[in-house]
């Protein structure tokens, strides 16, 4: 008897010491992630959503009728309606009064404007900015110019500002002591083009902690932001479905 208790002992240390769960301040090999997990880093807690271009990556606006669907329920009962399921979701980018992309944008629908590269206000045209796109089984964060001149022709892009990290530099103004701070969300590749990262705030973050998210612990040599402040998730499994105001843009994955 005493034997089967030490037997059963040792069991439950290994099992407990070989737990799939990650503490939040730690981060298996970025390439290996799947699906949302918390993240702790620099003090501040975030939402990490990894997905290899494996999965069904969208981005969503509007439905065959031009209604725009403003928000996660009701993009989620559409594709119930098709028979699949929204896993994943958050906002895909920058957008007007009346929810329309602010930059270039392209759905399954077609394009709803073209890429943007004036001057202007906000930090859409905190150059550099950038596109985020997906083009069969790669997908990339690329400078606004850059993609023009590389003729890059996707399946689904956005268009935000400023570019977070760029060729694994973070953006130069971007300030370390920058004293705006407001709840982010942005999207990250990794170099082979083949791992999407996700990453959402839960709470207010400065411009240059949220873009070292993806430098140092994602590895990502180019990041995109998304949108601020009315950032929203949506990803069921950690029982995250965030109501709030009408959304333009949404980047999701679909099973």
């Amino acid at each position: 008897m005493r034997s089967v208790l030490i037997i059963a002992t040792v069991l439950s240390v290994v099992s407990a010491c070989s737990s799939p769960e990650t503490p939040p301040d730690r981060l298996p090999d970025p390439d290996t992630l799947s699906g949302c997990r918390a993240l702790e880093h620099a003090g501040s807690s975030y939402v990490l959503c990894s997905y290899s271009t494996d999965h069904d990556i969208r981005l969503f606006h509007a439905d065959a009728a031009g209604e725009p669907y403003r928000q996660f329920d009701v993009l989620v009962r559409e594709l119930d309606e098709q028979g699949k399921t929204l896993v994943f979701a958050m906002n895909g980018g920058m957008y007007h009064d009346d929810r329309t992309p602010v930059g270039f944008y392209r759905d399954e629908y077609g394009d709803k404007a073209t890429v943007n590269v004036n001057d202007g206000p906000g930090n859409f045209h905190l150059k550099p900015n950038g596109i985020f796109w997906i083009k069969d089984d790669r997908a990339g964060v690329t400078e606004s110019q850059a993609y023009i001149d590389q003729g890059i022709d996707p399946d689904y892009a956005t268009q935000s500002g400023p570019m977070l990290v760029v060729d694994g530099t973070i953006h130069p103004d971007l300030n370390p002591d920058g004293t705006s701070h407001k709840r982010r969300n942005g999207v990250g590749v990794s170099a082979n083009g083949h791992m999407v990262h996700f990453v959402i705030s839960d709470g207010a973050v400065t411009f240059h902690d949220f873009a070292t998210v993806f430098r140092d612990r994602l590895h990502t040599p180019n990041a995109l932001f998304l949108d601020g402040q009315v950032s929203r998730l949506y990803a069921p499994t950690m029982q995250r479905n965030e109501a709030g105001l009408d959304l333009g843009p949404i980047v999701g994955v679909v099973e």
